[in-house]
């Protein structure tokens, strides 16, 4: 940021008192505001839903929109997520909770009630429990992600955005991260891990190409042994695995589109 050199009365300002050491200004540029909004996004009955909260105050009251708000004086911008995450919807020390910086979003026209710059967290949560309203939120739900997942009318500020960018980000590091494993229990099947990829990229996955590429992954998942669940019909339980001490997935796992079916990698 440039400072002014002088003030009206020809006093110095800004940068130009800063670096020679005297106080510095802080009337030398327009406040503004900094907030964190959350895109938390968890899988439910087979579906991906994210977590809004319905705002109870100015400006948008009553729209739906993503948990967040302002950063107090003394804190990060992570500490200040996770603390509007509770105090919005009641998800305090979540178990398994994946949370990362998304993007900062500072389009000037952004908030109607002054400049405001927004730093904006993905947030995975695996076992997502209930949600409540709480602080100037009315109420806190997990709804479907998709078309009219938001309730009636779009979401508040830019949240759509957001929520869109969120969305896509996930989508591409399941390709070559193990983050799925992040919206699993401590201990899954593969079948469970399948179907994270399957909710969040949209598409169905076949369950033997699925395993090997899985299974030939060094370090992605670990097998449990002698760990067995029953997951219906009338096949033998199912084994049970555990996140891996790998981050990268080498080499990645793709999702298929037209141009790049789904099918054995080399």
């Amino acid at each position: 940021m440039q400072g002014r050199d002088k003030d009206e009365g020809g006093e110095r300002t800004g940068h130009e008192a800063y670096d020679n050491g005297e106080a510095y200004d802080r009337r030398a540029y327009e406040p503004f505001a900094v907030t964190v909004d959350l895109a938390v996004f968890t899988i439910r009955s087979g579906r991906l839903h994210i977590l809004l909260v319905e705002r109870g105050q100015s400006p948008y009251a009553g729209r739906w929109a993503l948990p967040g708000g302002f950063l107090r004086p003394d804190e990060s911008a992570e500490r200040a997520a996770r603390r509007e995450l509770a105090e919005e919807t009641g998800l305090a020390d979540v178990a398994g909770l994946h949370l990362e910086q998304l993007r900062t979003y500072s389009e000037p026209d952004r908030d109607p009630r002054m400049r405001v710059v927004s730093v904006a967290f993905a947030a995975l949560v695996p076992d997502a429990p209930q949600a409540h309203g709480g602080g100037d939120a009315a109420r806190a739900a997990w709804l479907p992600y998709g078309t009219g997942a938001q309730g009636p009318g779009p979401l508040a500020f830019d949240h759509d955005r957001i929520l869109a960018d969120a969305h896509e980000r996930i989508g591409g590091k399941l390709e070559y991260t193990c983050l799925a494993t992040a919206f699993c229990p401590p201990r899954f099947t593969l079948g469970e891990l399948r179907q994270v990829y399957e909710v969040v990229w949209g598409t169905d996955l076949d369950p033997a190409n699925f395993r090997r590429k899985v299974l030939a992954t060094p370090g992605f998942v670990e097998q449990i042994p002698g760990a067995s669940r029953l997951t219906g019909g009338r096949g033998k339980p199912a084994a049970l695995y555990r996140a891996g001490g790998a981050v990268w997935l080498h080499p990645p796992l793709l999702r298929p589109t037209p141009e790049r079916p789904e099918g054995p990698r080399p």
